[in-house]
Parts: structure tokens; sequence; C-alpha cells
């Protein structure tokens, strides 16, 4: 026995000498031990210990490339921020490398400048029967040398072939709902410089951590937040988790949307548990409540989507494809209408009246302008809510919606301002609605609203023929004084139905290089062989490619779900 700790203690020894000194035997920097994965959630950073120096200012990071073409990591780190870890930060690491890295600092007033080289292990993925790869593959297609240094974060999915549990609220829900997350981030190079165990935050065996790791944002200082289930998370790029908390009493089920407001406060897409329907049965709903939590996840708000737009309108959600109602893949009956069942089970099922799939808020964003949220609701349309839960427009074809509602459905422009009348989507050549849309996110600065058009049911009709359809990011301008709305641009019609993404996918506007980022993130989920994903960087209002990537998921049917730009400059 006591040969064992020997060796385990010797093998402890060599491995922190191995990272301390360097592969030559040369010491390593000026300051202290170098940890890689401090935290154990993101194996592609490190922490470089001060050792017991306190007087560390000024510091900047550089990551080197590796080998020709290879991108390069550059980033500064503040001063609270050494303060904070007690040590300097090192994020973008290759896997399964040697890396190199100059830490740029002062140390009392003296500049300095430290080389460090850092040993990282291989990517580790799920291992999932049927898949043909560790984890997704990243070809870079086109880069423009202005735009390499890009990193973006690709919020992927993988379905689990079983489920180990048997998870159910009772009466409905979407508590089943549960996909391994594979979260990373890749350079312009297509190389991963940051990754999320899948194990990290996610147990298939535990309610309360199961579900699919979704909504992932940067915070100004760098965070990024995300949530999963029944529980939502804000962590440092360290790997370290800042809070991890449970949704509030009496809401469930959590997907898609997670956004912070001006205030700090959360926006979240969620359900609500032990809801009584009109007719005294009580449910667990699906997809349809908006909440705003505090600092604190104090409760602030909740928004019942049952009682502010129309659980029974099934106008959109009959010309749906039965292969793909977001993650609820059913690939047998792919390019099949959906069939409405109004007594279908209470669950998580395409279908109309609370407790069942009717809505599917898919994205949530906050217009501080009239302290309004906007809302994709997949199966219904974009729709403006006020915090007095009062409609204030509508953005969908005019047919179904009845009542005050009808009076709140935008009226569309050509190119020359004249109004259009096209209840059921036909408008012309100058102006298309958006069709089972993600990311209905506001462009603050130009004062638009941009939305991936998936395209499904466009038309409110499946086509007779599957490569009729198409998927757009699209852009719009609306006027909320005369309730009208103008198409500004679309991209991505043109690539026609090899691009067309039945479900997921984001487009979302980039203020510091006035671009589109553009992940058409479920391409060729219907076809027999694999095809990649389409993420593009885009110059506003044109179809000038920035940056194009090709993303290869691990297998058939497994699609990806967003992408968001990571700003290396606020990292730390």
């Amino acid at each position: 026995m006591k040969s064992f700790k020997l060796l385990g203690l010797s093998l402890l020894i060599s491995a922190s000498f191995a990272t301390q000194a360097g592969w030559d035997g040369n010491p390593q920097g000026g300051l202290g031990l170098v940890n890689v994965d401090p935290s154990g959630r993101a194996p592609l950073t490190a922490l470089i210990e001060l050792n017991g120096a306190h007087n560390v200012s000024d510091v900047r990071i550089h990551v080197a490339g590796k080998g020709e073409g290879g991108v390069a990591i550059d980033y500064p780190v503040q001063d609270n921020s050494v303060l904070h870890y007690d040590g300097i930060p090192v994020f973008g690491l290759y896997p399964d490398h040697l890396n190199q890295v100059t830490v740029h600092y002062q140390l009392a007033g003296e500049p300095r400048s430290d080389r460090y080289q850092i040993l990282t292990q291989p990517v580790f993925g799920p291992s999932i029967d049927g898949k043909v790869r560790n984890y997704p593959e990243v070809q870079p297609v086109h880069v423009e040398p202005q735009f390499k240094d890009r990193l973006y974060w690709v919020n992927h999915l993988v379905k689990e072939n079983t489920k180990p549990i048997d998870l159910q609220w009772g009466n409905g829900g979407a508590l089943q709902w549960s996909w391994a997350p594979v979260n990373f981030i890749t350079d312009t190079q297509g190389e991963v410089r940051w990754y999320l165990p899948h194990q990290a935050v996610w147990d298939p065996t535990d309610p309360s951590k199961t579900g699919a790791l979704m909504g992932v944002k940067q915070l100004d200082n760098g965070d990024v937040i995300f949530g999963q289930g029944q529980r939502y998370y804000r962590m440092d790029l360290l790997g370290n988790i800042v809070f991890d908390r449970a949704l509030p009493r009496g809401f469930a089920d959590f997907s898609h949307e997670i956004r912070e407001m001006d205030n700090g406060h959360m926006l979240m897409r969620v359900a609500r548990k032990n809801y009584l329907r009109p007719d005294g049965e009580r449910v667990t709903t699906v997809r349809d409540h908006i909440i705003e939590v505090d600092v604190h996840g104090k409760l602030v708000e909740a928004w019942d989507l049952n009682t502010i737009l129309d659980p029974l309108r099934d106008d959109l959600l009959k010309g749906a494809d039965r292969g793909a109602i977001c993650l609820n893949l059913d690939l047998e009956h792919a390019g099949e209408a959906v069939i409405i069942e109004p007594d279908a089970p209470f669950g998580d099922i395409p279908g109309v009246g609370t407790g069942r799939n009717w809505a599917h808020v898919n994205s949530v964003d906050h217009d501080p302008t009239d302290d309004s949220i906007v809302l994709s609701v997949r199966h219904q349309g974009i729709v403006k809510i006020g915090r007095d839960k009062e409609v204030k427009w509508i953005l969908a074809p005019a047919k179904g919606w009845r009542g005050d509602l009808a009076d709140k459905v935008l009226t569309p422009l050509d190119s020359n301002g004249n109004k259009l009348r096209c209840a059921t989507g036909h408008c012309g050549p100058d102006f298309e609605y958006s069709y089972m849309q993600h990311t209905a996110w506001l462009a603050k600065e130009k004062g638009t609203l941009m939305t991936f058009d998936n395209g499904d049911a466009r038309n409110m009709r499946q086509p007779m023929f599957k490569k009729e359809k198409y998927s757009r990011a699209v852009e719009y301008k609306i006027d909320e004084a005369n309730m009208t709305v103008s198409q500004q641009w679309q991209f991505g019609k043109e690539r026609g139905y090899d691009w067309y993404s039945p479900i997921t996918s984001s487009v979302n506007y980039q203020a510091d290089r006035d671009t589109q980022l553009i992940y058409s993130a479920s391409a060729g989920l219907f076809e027999k062989e694999i095809q990649p994903y389409s993420l593009l960087e885009v110059g506003y209002g044109s179809d000038e490619v920035k940056v194009e990537l090709n993303i290869l998921p691990m297998g058939k049917a497994e699609p990806s779900y967003q992408s968001v730009l990571i700003e290396a400059d606020k990292l730390f």
C-alpha cells in the first residue's frame, strides 16, 4: 500500500515540475506554478500563481498560434482580476499541445515578459452510439485577414440514446427533454480553444441537472450565462461557477433563452407547474412563460402567454413539419404536416391549448426604450409585449388572429412604402414573413430587428417538394406609430435547400465590426449523409462574407443550436 502512495506522490511531483519547469528543464516565468484547468470545468485554461507577489499590474497575455496560419490569442487582464484570482488567468490554449504563452506585466512598476510552456490534454467528448467523430469538426471555408482573430462559441447538442431514469412532472411538461451539452469556442482556423466538459453541469440521472444547455451569452465583464432544465448559471471562462440557481418555485423546464437586462436582471423562458386551466385541469405548461429575476435570484415579474396570446390558434402550427418540432425529432415523418388533435394528451407535443406545445418561445429580448419584451414565438410569430401584459404588435401573417390581437398585427410594406395585403404570407418580392423563426433579437444600434427565418411552414403550409424550402437571416424595420413593418435585408435564400435549417439557428448583429453573425445550425438535418452546418459573419446589410466556417456534427440527426461571438478583450 505504501508503494502505491509513494508512486502517486512521485507522479504528482513530476507533473508539477513538468508544468513549472518546461520540457527543456528551464524554469518558467518569474512568478509561481501553472495550474492547468484550475476549476475542473475548463481544460484549455490555466492560472499562473503569483507566488506571493502582490504588486503585479498591467498584465497582457499572448497565446501563440499553432503551426503555419495558427491564430494567436492576445488579451489584457484587468488589475482587479489579478487580485480576484490571486493569479493570472490564461485562456485559449490548444488541446493536446505544448502551448507557448507569453505574459507581459509590471512587477512593482518594472516591465517584465515571461515565457511559459503549458501542456494540455485532448478534447474529451460524450461517447454515444452511432457517432462518427469524437467532437464536432470545424472546417474554415473563407476568412478575411482582418477577421482572423474572431472567436465563436458553438452551443451544440447531442441526443442520448437512452434515458437512465424516468423523468416526468405529471400531466405534461418538458422535463424529459434532455440532450448532452457540447459547448466549445472555435477560432477561425477551426481549432478548439476552450470547451466545457459535458459532465461539468449535466447529469441525466439527476432531475435537477438534466435538460438542454442553451441560451449562452457573454456578459460585459467576460462571464457567460446559460440555463439548463431546472437551473440557470453564471460562469467565468476559467470555469468558475459564479452562481448555480434553481428556477423560482412553481416554474420549470428552462430552455432556449436567458438574457441579462441593462439593470442586471435576467429574463428567461420557462414553463409553469401545477397550472390551473379554465376547464379545471391542472397541467405543467410547455414553453409559454417568461420570468424576470433580480441579481439575487428573486422573482420580479412573470408573463403568462396563455392569458396574453391565443393558445388555441393553430393556423401556423398546422403547416409545420412533423419531422422537427424544434428538438423533438421524428425523421420518419419529415415533410408531413403536423396533425392537430384537440384532445391529445398533455405534454411536450405540437398542439393547441395550455399544457401542449402551442407557443414554443425560443428567444426573448428586452427593449429598454419602453420596458417591453420581444419574443420569438415559434408556433405563432414574433410579438412585443409591455410590462402591463398588453401586446404592442405582432409580426406574423394575419390569418387566425382574432379579437383585439387581430388589431395588433403589423401591416407589411413594399420597397416603395405601399401597404401589402397578404394574410397567409404571399406578399411579393419586397417582403416575406419569417416562419418558425429563432432569435428575434433587436439590433439596438440600428433600430431594427434581426431574426433567423427557418422557413418551415412558409406561407403556412408544407411545400410539394422538400427542396423548395429555404432559410434566411432577415432584418425588419418596425414603425410602431403606424403599425407597419418593412424588410431591410436578407441573406441565405439564394443558397437554397442546402442551407435550409428546419430548427435551431441564430443571427445577431455585431456592433464592433458592423456585421451580422449567422449560424444555420441544422442544415441537412433530414438528409441521409452528414452535412456541415454553416457559421458566417457577413457585412451589415450586404452579402459580403467576412468569415465562413463549416461545422460537422458528431453524427446524423444531431442539430447544433446557436453561436455567439466571444470577445477576448473583455475576458478577465
